[in-house]
């Protein structure tokens, strides 16, 4: 199939970009500047790249943001200390913690201070387990979230169709499953989570009308585990050597791409698909916590 069953991500989270200026603008026009704060702890490469397309997709949304930047030596009650200042901060709407964290900090532990109606990350118990029991009022993680948008802008049916998710962790697999097993519109699918311990994946793939990958596998799903029409997101972020590419090194998803492409109905391209789309629902959350917060 020609390039015309790709799900455009980048194009549908300016869509919602758009949206997200619009409702910033009204809360200006009320006197509510939407505030983001982002916190980064250490030096890592990725986490330092992330954390700049947040800050300049803020900036040209009219969200203010700011960074904070901590040493890598940063303990964890500093940490802590650090997050209850900005939870009583009026003008923090939103706070980020970037994973990863050096291992002495429990992620745990700090997605638990932040306060659930500031984590604009989805990542707090309680939005946790309102997600799982279908209560609107939480704020989901943004990956999954962003995966079910695109699945709604692309018109693609949710309701009584074979979800299989690969991959369980609680950033994607978890929450991607909660999101598409609720009862309601845009959701009411049969899902199925597989992951390390599943026994013939295969299988369970092939019986997929909408397959998401979320595993953390460079290029996993091959041709012939996916059914013709079958709709393809491919969620993963891999770097594999490549003596051809500058660094020497590419970033691959979980999806081998060019081998799946013909046979699915719609595929998510790597990059270009979901990853613009959690940078998309990050700051959508941001401007409805700022909604909520001046009511």
């Amino acid at each position: 199939m020609s390039a015309g069953n790709l799900i455009d991500g980048r194009s549908i989270a300016e869509q919602i970009h758009q949206e997200t200026a619009q409702r910033v603008a009204a809360l200006k026009v009320r006197g509510v500047q939407a505030g983001l704060v982002f916190v980064r702890v250490g030096e890592d490469p990725a986490s330092k790249v992330y954390v700049g397309m947040k800050e300049k997709t803020s900036e040209r949304l009219g969200i203010a943001s700011r960074t904070h930047v901590l040493a890598a030596t940063t303990t964890e009650r500093q940490l802590l200390d650090l997050i209850r200042q900005l939870n009583a901060d009026e003008k923090v709407h939103g706070i980020l913690v970037q994973a990863p964290l050096p291992k002495h900090i429990s992620e745990t532990n700090v997605f638990s201070t932040v306060a659930p109606n500031k984590d604009v990350d989805g990542f707090h118990p309680v939005n946790v387990g309102k997600l799982l029991l279908g209560d609107t009022t939480g704020f989901r993680p943004c990956t999954p979230a962003g995966v079910h948008e695109l699945l709604i802008r692309s018109q693609v049916v949710t309701e009584g169709v074979e979800v299989v998710v690969l991959g369980r962790g609680n950033i994607v697999g978890k929450p991607m499953a909660a999101i598409l097993m609720q009862k309601g519109k845009n959701a009411n699918a049969t899902v199925t989570i597989c992951h390390s311990g599943t026994k013939d994946i295969s299988t369970h793939c092939r019986r997929a009308d909408i397959l998401i990958a979320a595993l953390g596998s460079p290029q996993f799903v091959k041709a012939d585990m996916v059914k013709p029409g079958t709709v393809v997101i491919d969620v993963g972020v891999n770097r594999i050597p490549d003596a051809a590419a500058k660094g020497g090194s590419r970033l691959v998803g979980d999806v081998d791409f060019a081998a799946v492409q013909p046979i699915a109905g719609k595929i998510t391209p790597n990059p270009g698909g979901v990853g613009p789309m959690t940078i998309a629902m990050l700051l959508q959350n941001t401007v409805r916590a700022a909604e909520l917060m001046a009511i």
